[in-house]
């Protein structure tokens, strides 16, 4: 199979015993450092109760970090690894979902093994990037180049996510990469990534306010979207396989933030999403 189309598993199944810890240490590091100036930048933000007891976990063959925050500019902020570091697979990552006051899109970085260097970054659209080019020119014209220099990058090859819900959400300078890991790309996709979480907090201090009447809307679509990427993310599956189904679900629920959607009245069908997709994929399995 092409190395664009193998998927998480193929990698894992490949080489399931390397020893990662090395670029954990790197590589968390750095998204802690990202999380401190994010923390700066939205003094405001809280950390939320519901993941209190998950700094540290061990829960099967996987073991993590989950942390979250809410408040002061963001509506849902996540610092979280999970994974094996003597097994292989790492999923590390900062997301931030901004509140409504401003449009800008949402930042996701993420690192990962598997045992290769695996990374994904994006700045997640809140509106129809299709429909709206004064959107998309404004957000993601002045990214582009950026894009299409670290596309060029000829020791990183393209990771196409065998998740559709994943793909769908991929904005036009979404990056999905995989190469060897070496300390030369450890390294290089540092100073990427990096690059690019700098370039976002230039784009919200530039950001103007959201009118009042149009931030319910955006609420509900931010929200939805916050529910369906976590859940239908296909790193759920190497969860439930390592730690059980029931702790893996509640462990999403825990990322996407359920506690906090059903302390709100106007999300109850946000909060919904998950059940319902629950739903639809027993009944695919009793059929």
């Amino acid at each position: 199979m092409s190395l664009q189309t193998r998927s998480i598993v193929d990698f894992l199944d490949a080489a399931p015993d390397v020893d990662v810890r090395a670029t954990w240490e790197a590589y968390w590091a750095t998204l802690t450092a990202m999380r401190d100036r994010l923390l700066a930048r939205f003094p405001g933000a809280q950390r939320h109760p519901s993941c209190a007891d998950h700094e540290s976990y061990e829960a099967g063959t996987f073991e993590g970090s989950l942390t979250t925050w809410t408040g002061g500019g963001v509506d849902w902020m996540v610092h979280s690894w999970i994974g094996n570091r003597t097994g292989s697979i790492l999923d590390m990552n900062i997301t931030v979902w901004l509140d409504q006051a401003v449009d800008v899109p949402h930042l996701a970085i993420v690192f990962g093994t598997v045992p290769q260097v695996f990374h994904y970054s994006d700045f997640l659209a809140r509106r129809d990037l299709a429909l709206c080019p004064d959107y998309l020119t404004r957000w993601y014209e002045p990214e582009n180049r950026h894009f299409l220099e670290f596309r060029g990058d000829e020791r990183f090859t393209p990771a196409v996510s065998h998740g559709l819900h994943t793909r769908a959400v991929l904005s036009p300078v979404g990056h999905s990469y995989s190469a060897e890991r070496t300390d030369e790309v450890v390294d290089a996709v540092q100073a990427y990534a990096l690059a690019r979480f700098e370039r976002w907090l230039a784009m919200v201090d530039a950001a103007e306010p959201v009118p009042e009447a149009e931030r319910a809307t955006l609420r509900a679509r931010d929200r939805r979207l916050r529910v369906l990427t976590y859940t239908l993310d296909p790193m759920n599956a190497l969860a439930t396989r390592a730690m059980g189904a029931e702790t893996a679900g509640r462990l999403v629920a825990l990322r996407y933030g359920k506690a906090q959607l059903d302390e709100s009245a106007t999300a109850a069908d946000v909060a919904s999403a998950a059940d319902e997709i629950e739903n639809t994929e027993t009944e695919e399995d009793a059929g």
